[in-house]
């Protein structure tokens, strides 16, 4: 896991010194993130990597649309309680607090452009959003296990 994380935070940081950088006034949703394949079942999800806090903090923010099976997951260094909000985020959306392993500890739908607080109930390392009722259709609830590079054992 730590070499996926390393490759990952390295493609990401090179990405920013070729763009310059993130923006601290940011206007606009954030492009040219590492992406990743997990899979959740049998669906497989596209996914943007938020590595860096500046990747995280902006996460998918001033997007007008995602397509379906697309989402952003949200890498943090070690397990610990996460909480999301919607700052300026115009979907939609429900986030997978996600273990180590890839298993799903509980999930949050959130309502768009509040500062309503979403937590995980236990430490996790990973966050995964996706538009609002995605899972539900999928049948994938807390629980369920979400399988990849970011999860396999090492």
């Amino acid at each position: 896991m730590k070499t996926f994380l390393s490759s990952l935070l390295r493609s990401a940081l090179a990405a920013a010194c070729l763009i310059g950088g993130v923006a601290h006034a940011q206007d606009g949703p954030q492009t040219n993130l590492p992406r990743v394949k997990i899979g959740a079942g049998m669906y497989l999800i596209e996914t943007q990597v938020a590595l860096t806090p500046e990747q995280r903090q902006i996460g998918l923010m001033f997007r007008k649309e995602m397509p379906q099976g697309e989402g952003m997951l949200f890498v943090f260094e070690q397990p610990s309680q996460q909480c999301f909000w919607m700052k300026n985020t115009l979907l939609p959306l429900t986030a997978a607090f996600v273990e180590d392993d890839g298993t799903i500890a509980n999930m949050a739908d959130m309502a768009p452009q509040t500062l309503d607080s979403h937590c995980s109930t236990k430490p996790v390392r990973y966050v995964l959003e996706m538009n609002q009722g995605w899972f539900a259709k999928k049948g994938i609830k807390a629980g369920s296990k979400l399988t990849g590079r970011p999860f396999d054992a090492k």
